[in-house]
């Protein structure tokens, strides 16, 4: 089984087909494939956290997993989270808190904070520190991070229910 398949899923709520071997690893079809090039391969062992995607709700290194494994599945890379020319709120919180320098780690760090912020009912500062130790940054000693992270996750859990009154 060393023949490419045709691959269908969904990539930032576009249906997207691609070919791919079996072993293609799901990082490298993003890439090289899809064009989705936001995703960054960094150490190629899910230790750096650098191409870091939401694969149905759910964060997961894209090095680990092949691309025949992404079939009908759901996937968001960091090009998703922007809409359009307006980035998303974590974005702007990492610009703002000046948590990125060289960028590499970046997509990375986005992906795993929007998982645990969206994954969570609530977040203490520790449990974001634990949280995010799941993404490397050699650049920024993390402090710029945990405030985004924190100031998203305040922002997020601050928001009326759906069909709460905003009485604010």
């Amino acid at each position: 089984m060393t023949e490419p398949r045709t691959i269908s899923l969904t990539v930032n709520g576009e249906l997207l087909n691609g070919e791919a071997a079996p072993r293609m690893l799901l990082a490298d079809f993003l890439r090289d494939v899809l064009m989705k090039t936001g995703t960054h391969v960094g150490c190629e062992h899910g230790v750096c956290g650098a191409c870091t995607v939401i694969v149905d709700g759910m964060a997961a290194r894209s090095c680990l997993m092949f691309a025949v494994q992404a079939e009908g599945v759901e996937i968001l890379t960091v090009e998703g989270l922007a809409d359009g020319e307006a980035l998303h709120p974590l974005q702007k919180l990492f610009s703002e808190y000046r948590a990125l320098q060289c960028g590499f780690c970046t997509p990375g760090m986005l992906m795993t904070a929007i998982d645990l912020v969206e994954n969570n009912d609530s977040l203490s500062e520790e449990d974001i520190k634990i949280g995010m130790s799941a993404a490397l940054c050699r650049c920024t000693g993390y402090e710029g991070i945990i405030k985004a992270v924190t100031s998203y996750a305040e922002q997020v859990y601050d928001k009326p229910e759906k069909g709460e009154k905003d009485n604010g």
